[in-house]
Formats: C-alpha cells, structure tokens, sequence
C-alpha cells in the first residue's frame, strides 16, 4: 500500500513538472510589458564585442538590474579583499554568509523571471503545445518500456526469492540481513533494469532536445526516490517487524520510510531543476533556486527530527540491553545533535557561497554530506546490531567470562566505529573536494595539510592496532582463567590461603598486555610526532640517557626487574597462588615489572621487590598432602582406629561436597610413636590446593564423632600424686591437702601442651 501511494506521488509530481511549462508561456505572453528585474549573465568570454552585442538587446530596465548587480559584486569583492587571514574568514562566516541569505531573497523577481525565461526557452525548443504532447507521449512509451522490462525481471526472479524462516520469533542476524539483503538486491536491480531499459528507448525514439529532460526525470524523479526508498525497506522493514534491523516501532518505521522517499524525491528536483535551468540558459547564480530549494530541505529535516525525537532516540539506543550510560547520553542527544548538525550544514552551505565557489555546489556535496551523516547512525547501530549477534560465544561460565565477553562486544564495536568514522570524514572530505593539494591551494600550506591528514591516518591505524591487541590478549586470559578455574573477584576475603591459583599464561598475560600497549602508544606517538614535522631524535637520545642514568643509579630497580623476568621465567609463582618469601606468607594478589603483592589471610597485603627475594616456597602447585596426629589412651586398638579412618576416608571420598577434590583418601598410617600421655597415631590425605583446610576440618568431626561411638576417647594430660604405702588419704592434714595441690599444679603449668589432633608438617 505504502510503495503504491508513494509511486502514485511521484507519478503526479512528474507530471506537474512536465505541464509547467506552457502556463509560464502563457503568463510571458500576456503580461510582456512588466519589467523583468532579473539579471542577465555576463557573456563569457567577456569582450567588447560581446559587451555592445549583450548592451544592443537590452532594454533600459535590464541594463539598470545588471548594473546594479555588477555594483553589488563589486562591493562583497571590496569588502572581502579589505579583509586578509583570520578577519577574512570570520567576514565569510558571518557578514558574507549572511549576504547569501539576503541576496536570494533580494532576488526573488530574479528567481521568479529567471524560471519562468527557463521554461519558455524549453517551451519553445520542444515546438509549443504540439511539442509538450509528443514529450507526455514519447514519455509513456519510454517509462512504459522500463515498467515491462521491469515487471518481466520481478515474474522470472520470483522462483529465486528466500522464503522466510519457518519461525520469525527466533530468527537469527543471518537471517535477517539475508533475507532483506536479497529484498535489496531485488528492488536495486528493478530501478535499475527500469532506468536502462527506458534509457535506452529513449536513445532509440526520442528526438536529440527531449533526450535530456525524459533522463532527467527518469534518473532524479523516478529512479533515485526508489532506490532511497528500497534502503528505508531494508533498514526498517516496515511491513516485517520481525526482520527490522533497527530498533524502531512499526509506526515510526513506516513514518521514516514515507519521509525518506520525500526527502529523496526533493534530492532529485533540485539536481534536476538545476540541470534543466543549465540545459535552458538560467545558471544558478542568477535565480539562486538552490538557496531555496536547500532551504526547504534543511527545514524538512528538522521538522521530522523534532516530530520523532523518541522514535530517533530509541533507534540509536539500539535493541541491546548492554548499553553504556555514553552510548545512553549519546542516544538522548542524536535528535538535538542532528538538528544543530542541519543548521550547521546549511551556513557552510552559505558561507561557501559567500565565496562565491558556485562550482562547488555544483556537484551537490551539501546533500551527499547529508545522506552520508543521516545514515551514519544507522550505520553505528547495525553496527551494534551485528556484533551482538556475531560476537563469538562467552567461553566458560562466571563473571569473569561475562566480563570478557561485554569487553569483546565493546572493543569489536569500538573498532567498527573507528572505520565508519574514517569512511565518513574522508567520504565528505571528497564530497568538497578537500585534499592536501587543495587545502594548500587554500592558504593553510601543502606540507602542513598534509601533515595533519597523515597524522589522523597514523593515529586510527595505531588505535585499531591497539584495540585488536587489547581484545586478543583479553579473550585469551579470560579463557585461561575460565579453564584454571581460578577467578581473584571470587575468592575468599579472610581465608586460610593456599588454593591453586591460575595458568601460567593468565599470570603472564596481564604483563604483555601492559607491555605492548606501552609499545604501541609510544611508537605510534612517535610516527606520528615525526611525520607532523617535530624531530624525534632529541626525545630518543633523551630517553636512552634517561635509561642510562637509571641503569647506573638505579641498579636496585634494574636488579628486581630482571630478578622478576627469571622469577616468571622459571614460573615460580602465579597469580593466586599461596607462598611464603623469608618468612613473609599470602596470597599472589598482583604482580608488576618490579614487585609483587602478597595478601595474608588476615587481610594486610605485602609488596615485595623481586630482588628481595631469596627463595620462595609454593604451597599451591599442584598437590597437598596433609598428616594429622591423634593421642589416644595406651590401651587403644590401633587395628579398630585404622579402620575408622578408613570409612571416614571412604565416606568423605564419596561425598558430594568433595567431588574431585581429593587426589588420595585420608587413611591411617599407624602408631607414630609413644609419648608419657599415650599413643600418637597419624592419619594422612592427598587433596588439591585450598581443599586441605575444609577436608581437615570435616575430618576432625568426624573423627571425634566416631570415636565417641565406639568408645575410645582421647588421651588427656594428668598428673598423678603418688603417697607413700603406709600413709592414708584420709590422715593427711589440710595443711598436706594444699601442698600437695600446689606441688601438681606446679607440675602440670611445667608440662608441655598435648598434640591431640596435631597437624604435622613434616
């Protein structure tokens, strides 16, 4: 419904466009005696010979109205040339600029004789009234032609079409972009097929001075409306919300792709009145059309940025939920952002007309600056689009793989917006036709301009370089950590330490990712400092004899940092891992070039420089094996708590809580040795780091749980007081009662504590 309403739009517009003419004729014929106020153009060349011939068939009232314009010219040219440098280029912004504001309305007789002179001249090429109905004619059978070559190509592709998934709710990205990709494709080829077909009748049958103007309302009426039209269908999908690549509701789409027809078909009016006015006499300096025309367009494109600020605000927000409170802002700010931008693009506009660089304009840089900075967010959010989408899998589980994976999105994303910025600053710098050749040409130096255009190269190249760096090395630590298992925002705040820390790499990784976007910056930095014209060599030999005198009267930092390459080396630590350095114990929590940080289990964190540091005992490589020691009575079984530990080894082997932590069960290993309060027996364990502490911790439980139940109990200190045979317990004295309490409590502060339940260490 939409595609016929808008066809039937342009369809009207074409041919108002052709019946225009005949009327102007008319009201030329009829009202000839009012003056025509329009200027008439300078014959280039201009010599005398021209000039008496313009002067002979002018009349009183037109030699007036060039005169004056001449005067005009004049003065802006004095003005201008009393100005030089910066003075120059603010006049140009602000009084020239303003001038072409005002001269266009001046000249609104001009605008009005200069068409209506535009079309008589037409009127009279093509023969009068007999001339515009061949036209109408020749242009229902040329159109008529594209129309059947392009409904021949819609029948016989039909078969070719993608059918669209079976189940729209879940479609993928390739889905969508295949399927609205092959819709492109179709709708492009059939403009296309339609503009050649009626191209090539109307180089057949049309007679050489319809030729042009049938083209002109084929190209920029017909065909570049539908194929602006076509891109609105694959952007915003309309009809299909469930393949709307952007993130609009279906009110809005079809809103936008209504008013992007419009914009497109009031593009190809103006390159087309413009061209027609050319082709008939009337340049564009002397009706200034395009300031009108330009006008309406800007006017138009704010109106329907303001009308749909939601709508706008919501699309660049895009469908992901993982947005950043910038990208959030930024979402907030493109309506605003994109009207200020139309004003701005609008007084350039002026302001190069101020100039007087009409030829410029010529080639419509202002309007291809426009599409190219309309579509620009569009782009940022298919962007977004196809990341989220093509992003590779998070590997692994936790938050330290979720945090990898919002990075991989962000740094793919930051990539992408690079190379759409680079596209769109070079695309309308060639839209104005900027090099370094025509910047120099402008007054600003050819090296200079050169220069800085290498330098913005240099800079993005660097930039890329260092985000793709920054995304390798992130993904790869975020996998080595992911499979280590170990995660340093996950461990436990106070614990006993000692747990397997991380990978060799995830230890390392961090380092090189330092390393080499140190690596990048500087040398980026320095390409691009010496290609600006700034001699680098003073800053090198200033940084090697800054290096030397550090090397000289810093040999300690020199010695921990190369003491830390051969510690890393040799991979005597990683990060996570439970160590002790002379007496000094924690947990590896970070590491540097020069020093490494420890965290006790109580918290206080310790810096160590690697030269410090003599040796180091790793209690997390690999395996731990605990021996716990348990007094009993002398009378004790040894065989009956053997198999006590046993069970106790092989219930906790099988325990869920436990699964996969023990590398050998905890068993008995016998009687130890006899000491004055009993028998020493010891049992041992085989576990992963960092398990020993809770294994240990059930094991006592249980221990003590199951020798309750069978009756043995541990053995206790005691001190005995042994009386002589013949004395009696009930003769003694009180005074006897107290020495002798004071004499066994004398003798029990004096006895070593008991090992019950002792962990060995040996």
């Amino acid at each position: 419904m939409i595609i016929s309403k808008l066809r039937a739009c342009a369809l009207v517009l074409v041919a108002a466009f052709a019946l225009l003419a005949p009327p102007v004729q008319a009201q030329l014929s009829l009202g000839s005696s009012a003056p025509a106020q329009d200027a008439p153009r300078i014959p280039d060349p201009l010599t005398p010979d021209t000039a008496n011939a313009l002067i002979s068939r002018l009349s009183d009232s037109e030699v007036r109205a060039l005169l004056l314009d001449q005067l005009n010219i004049q003065a802006e040219a004095q003005s201008a040339k009393a100005a030089s440098g910066p003075s120059e280029l603010l006049y140009h912004a602000t009084e020239g600029a303003w001038q072409s504001v005002v001269v266009p309305i001046k000249r609104i007789p001009a605008l009005i004789s200069g068409q209506a002179r535009a079309f008589s001249t037409f009127y009279e090429r093509i023969g009068g009234g007999g001339g515009l109905l061949r036209l109408l004619g020749y242009m229902a059978i040329v159109f008529g032609v594209g129309a059947i070559a392009e409904t021949i190509f819609r029948r016989l592709t039909r078969s070719w079409r993608i059918l669209p998934p079976a189940d729209p709710d879940n479609i993928t990205l390739r889905e969508t972009v295949q399927l609205l990709a092959q819709r492109l494709t179709t709708q492009v080829i059939a403009v296309v097929i339609f503009v050649l077909a009626a191209r090539t009748t109307g180089g057949l049958i049309l007679p050489e001075m319809l030729f042009p103007t049938v083209q002109l309302i084929g190209i920029y009426l017909i065909g570049f409306p539908r194929f602006m039209l076509a891109i609105a269908f694959f952007l915003f999908a309309p009809m299909n919300p469930e393949y709307r690549l952007l993130n609009v509701d279906t009110k809005s789409a079809r809103a936008f792709c209504f008013h992007q027809f419009w914009i497109a078909l009031l593009l190809g009016f103006s390159a087309a009145i413009g061209t027609f006015n050319a082709n008939n006499g009337v340049s564009m300096e002397e009706t200034r059309i395009g300031f009108w025309l330009n006008l309406a367009l800007h006017i138009y494109l704010i109106a329907i940025f303001w009308r749909y600020r939601e709508a706008s605000t919501t699309m660049m927000r895009g469908s992901d939920p993982d947005v950043t409170p910038m990208e959030d802002r930024a979402a907030r700010l493109f309506p605003y952002a994109s009207i200020f931008m139309f004003v701005a693009v609008w007084w350039i506009i002026n302001i190069v007309v101020s100039y007087g660089n009409f030829d410029l304009l010529a080639s419509a840089p202002h309007y291809k600056t426009l599409i190219l900075l309309i579509f620009a967010p569009a782009m940022d959010t298919a962007i977004r689009g196809m990341v989220r989408h093509l992003t590779p899998a998070m590997t692994g589980e936790g938050p330290v793989a979720e945090r990898a994976y919002r990075s991989s999105k962000r740094a793919y994303i930051r990539i992408g917006r690079v190379v759409i910025f680079a596209i769109v600053v070079l695309s309308i710098a060639d839209f104005w036709g900027m090099s370094a050749t025509s910047i120099a040409t402008a007054g600003v130096g050819e090296r200079f301009a050169a220069s800085i255009l290498e330098f913005m190269i240099i800079m993005s190249i660097g930039y890329l370089l260092y985000e793709a760096v920054s995304l390798m090395i992130n993904r790869k630590l975020a996998a080595e950590q992911t499979a280590s298992g170990y995660f340093p925002d996950e461990q436990e705040v106070g614990g006993d330490g000692g747990g397997a820390g991380g990978s060799r790499l995830s230890t390392v990784l961090p380092l090189i990712l330092l390393v080499a976007r140190t690596f990048i910056v500087t040398l980026f930095l320095l390409l691009g400092l010496s290609n600006i014209g700034v001699d680098t060599t003073p800053l090198l030999a200033g940084a090697s004899i800054v290096g030397l005198a550090i090397g000289f009267g810093a040999q300690k930092l020199v010695t921990d940092v190369v003491s830390g390459i051969f510690f890393l080396v040799d991979d005597a630590f990683r990060v996570g891992e439970y160590v002790i350095v002379e007496g000094t114990m924690g947990t590896v929590e970070k590491i540097s070039i020069r020093s490494m940080q420890l965290r006790h289990h109580k918290g206080p964190v310790h810096t160590i420089p690697y030269g410090e540091i003599p040796k180091i005992t790793n209690y997390s490589r690999d395996w731990v094996i605990m021996k716990l020691r348990f007094t009993v009575p002398f009378d004790s079984d040894p065989i009956k708590i053997k198999k006590i530990f046993k069970t106790i080894g092989q219930d906790l082997l099988a325990a869920p809580e436990f699964e996969g932590d023990f590398l050998q069960p905890f068993k008995s290993q016998g009687v130890l040795e006899m000491d004055e309060v009993g028998m020493v027996i010891r049992g041992k364990f085989m576990c992963k780091p960092g398990k020993q502490f809770m294994i240990r911790k059930e094991i006592f439980n249980r221990v003590n749980k199951d020798f309750a139940a069978n009756g043995i109990e541990f053995a206790r200190r005691e001190v005995r007081v042994a009386l002589p045979s013949m004395a009696n317990a009930h003769d003694l004295t009180p005074e006897d009662t107290a020495a002798i309490s004071a004499a066994a409590t004398q003798a029990a502060q004096n006895m070593q504590p008991g090992d019950t339940g002792k962990q060995e260490d040996r």
